[in-house]
């Protein structure tokens, strides 16, 4: 049985709670400048908070659902002004940049079809349940488990090939 508590209205302690998990949302989404969106997302929390009703969850969603949108966002700012920069650009932070999961997940995840890689995530990383999933990406409690069964298949397998070939 899930106990239901009201969620905290405050700005500060919300962004202690769930930026951490959030962040990781936007480094695995492969946001370019996940920092710059998270600012966004909880210069939006703060703005709005007042107005959210619900207990956790649905402050949860909330704050994740503005995160997939800042995703969205960026995507389709990023493909109407593609930014030239000379020389190779990183697709990934590096080494002196916070890592928050393990390389070799981090690297299965990113092999994910998009809507595996983005069931995943909010699943796992913002740890939201299958409803609020489907709520937030527009399908269904089934299609998300079944988007969550075929991901986690993909993943065991990657995962496992790749610990048996550095043995």
């Amino acid at each position: 049985m899930v106990i239901k508590r009201k969620a905290s209205r405050d700005a500060g302690a919300l962004y202690r709670e769930l930026a951490p998990a959030v962040l990781g949302y936007l480094r695995a989404q492969g946001v370019p400048d996940p920092e710059d969106l998270l600012g966004e997302v909880f210069l939006q929390v703060a703005r709005d908070l007042r107005a959210v009703r619900g207990d956790e969850v649905a402050v949860r969603k909330w704050v994740f659902t503005l995160a997939r949108n800042r995703v969205i966002d960026d995507v389709r700012r990023r493909s109407r002004r593609p930014i030239t920069i000379g020389g190779a650009v990183p697709d990934r932070p590096g080494p002196d940049r916070e890592q928050p999961l393990d390389p070799v997940l981090q690297s299965a995840i990113d092999r994910l079809a998009p809507e595996q890689r983005e069931v995943v995530l909010l699943r796992f990383v913002a740890d939201l349940p299958i409803e609020v999933v489907a709520r937030i990406t527009g399908r269904t409690a089934g299609a998300v488990k079944s988007i969550q069964h075929r991901a986690l298949a993909h993943l065991a397998g990657t995962v496992s090939s790749e610990a048996r070939s550095t043995l």
